[in-house]
């Protein structure tokens, strides 16, 4: 058994430590304090290896968190279903794509910083959603900043190819994740639902569901 951590913990976690062996030596309150945050710095930073299930027929959880609302809402002139997961400082943060395909869109939006188990936070807060183009047509994942999150980032780019399951961005700290995906995708969860990135099954489609799923590490 190994620790994971994510890229992004680097300079969060050189500047606590120069900080802890700094005031080890000149005041040890701070030292204790900075020795905190160090390991809570670890702590958001964790990057668990997750066992994703494979397929069309499903979408995976696109981060760790809550289930807070789940609502019709309309695309263009098509009917989609949306799926907010809100993200605690205590969960991992890291996001994960819920299908394999290509991404057509990335669209970055400015906005405010409103509690973002509010429902408007979805169009009124900064965010960016992806697009991604699957056999089942257009799947749309959104990262929201929140009260605390102040910096989202994305580490996929227009036209490339992806894996279900495949890690493509964080946000810091404390946010919130939507997935809006068409009808023909059957909602498989319930609000106040606790959901695994790239591990809980979102939605499937009944008609071409696999009853023999191949399963992924990553």
């Amino acid at each position: 058994m190994y620790f994971r951590f994510h890229k992004e913990i680097s300079i969060s976690a050189i500047i606590a430590l120069l900080l802890i062996v700094f005031f080890y030596f000149i005041y040890v309150p701070f030292f204790v304090i900075f020795l905190i945050i160090l390991l809570f710095i670890l702590y958001f930073f964790r990057d668990p290896i997750r066992t994703v299930p494979l397929g069309d027929d499903i979408l995976v959880s696109a981060a760790d968190g809550i289930i807070t609302n789940i609502s019709e809402i309309k695309i263009g002139k098509k009917n989609y279903t949306k799926i907010s997961t809100f993200l605690s400082v205590f969960d991992v943060h890291i996001q994960r794509l819920p299908t394999k395909g290509k991404v057509e869109k990335i669209e970055y939006f400015e906005g405010k910083f409103l509690n973002a188990t509010l429902d408007k936070s979805s169009e009124e807060n900064e965010r960016l959603t992806i697009t991604l183009k699957n056999s089942k047509g257009s799947i749309y994942v959104t990262q929201i900043a929140g009260l605390i999150a102040r910096r989202i980032m994305c580490y996929v780019k227009e036209n490339e190819n992806v894996e279900q399951g495949e890690q493509y961005g964080i946000i810091k700290f404390g946010s919130r994740v939507d997935i809006s995906f068409p009808e023909n995708y059957i909602t498989a969860v319930s609000i106040g639902q606790r959901c695994v990135g790239g591990e809980t099954i979102m939605a499937y489609d009944s008609k071409t569901l696999d009853h023999n799923r191949k399963y992924k590490k990553i």
